[in-house]
């Protein structure tokens, strides 16, 4: 490997950002924004409470590498290591991304006692939280597609995800 080589990977390590998303940065479109900016089904899920129908969408059999990010915020949540098949027919996964990003609250809306999970500061309705996942932790976060947006590895660089880049080795 010549020298440039060197000075160019040096260059790349010393400029990727020292966070990928900064909640200094984000401010929550108003209502009239996300009804513009989201599809019918994502405002229904994130923000009236809803759930999109089991395995009719968009990332329930999704097998690619990278990260499932909010789709309001940006707020990153889920990598794909750590995605599984539930059976349920919702992208399932062990364990969140960062669970700094992630908030849980009680929600006794349907069939008794359930664990909600929102983005902390998209403020956005993800799905839910079960005690029937695989070992170690017996986690299953049973997220809506329509609240998330994957982020190939290919391109996190590119989308301002540079940090998460090193979990896929690059």
């Amino acid at each position: 490997m010549n020298i440039s080589y060197y000075i160019t990977l040096v260059l790349t390590v010393f400029t990727l950002p020292a966070h990928s998303w900064d909640p200094s940065q984000f401010r929550k479109p108003s209502d009239s924004e996300l009804k513009k900016k989201l599809s019918g089904l994502q405002y229904e899920v994130t923000q009236k409470e809803g759930t999109e129908r089991p395995f009719k969408n968009e990332y329930e059999s999704n097998k690619k590498e990278g990260i499932y990010v909010d789709i309001v915020s940006g707020e990153p949540l889920f990598s794909s290591f750590d995605k599984y098949d539930s059976g349920t027919g919702w992208p399932s996964f062990k364990k969140p991304l960062d669970s700094k990003f992630i908030v849980t609250k009680t929600d006794t809306s349907l069939f008794g006692q359930r664990t909600e999970v929102r983005s902390k500061f998209g403020d956005s309705h993800l799905g839910h939280v079960f005690d029937d996942g695989p070992a170690p932790l017996n986690k299953r976060f049973c997220m809506n597609s329509a609240s998330l947006r994957f982020i190939s590895k290919e391109n996190l660089q590119k989308e301002g995800y540079g940090e998460y880049a090193k979990l896929f080795g690059k």
